[in-house]
């Protein structure tokens, strides 16, 4: 379990690095892991083990807006997908300059999903 939310962790680290290069002002983090996002968004990331939590507790404190949002598990075709498709490439950021298409049709459906779900909106900023 700690390695899973290490994990989900270090990919929101890199994601809030690259928009805060690209320089974004307002960003909103999706994420199928509810205690991670909970954990962010009632002050206990700063106090965290995981390192990785305690720099997204870091990230959200520079001059932007970040939004955090569960996302189920049914509408994140997406992460899953690009998941399967980084097999060997864990350890390093892969950046796509042109969506594949496939990815985009995913997405599409991600969305469309999303509108009927439930999903809870945590503001982090």
């Amino acid at each position: 379990m700690d390695e899973i939310f290490r994990i989900e962790a270090r990919a929101i680290v890199e994601g809030m690095k690259l928009a805060w290069l690209k320089g974004y002002k307002q960003v909103e983090i999706n994420c199928g892991n509810v205690m991670l996002i909970d954990t962010i968004c009632n002050g206990f990331a700063s106090i965290s083990n995981i390192a990785e939590v305690r720099l997204i507790h870091k990230w959200c404190n520079k001059n932007w807006k970040v939004k955090f949002r569960h996302v189920l598990r049914g509408s994140n075709k997406v992460v899953d997908c690009l998941t399967k498709a980084a097999i060997g490439k864990l350890n390093q950021v892969v950046l796509f300059p042109i969506p594949p298409q496939y990815v985009i049709w995913l997405l599409e459906e991600d969305t469309h999903d999303s509108l009927y779900e439930g999903n809870i909106v945590f503001i982090r900023s």
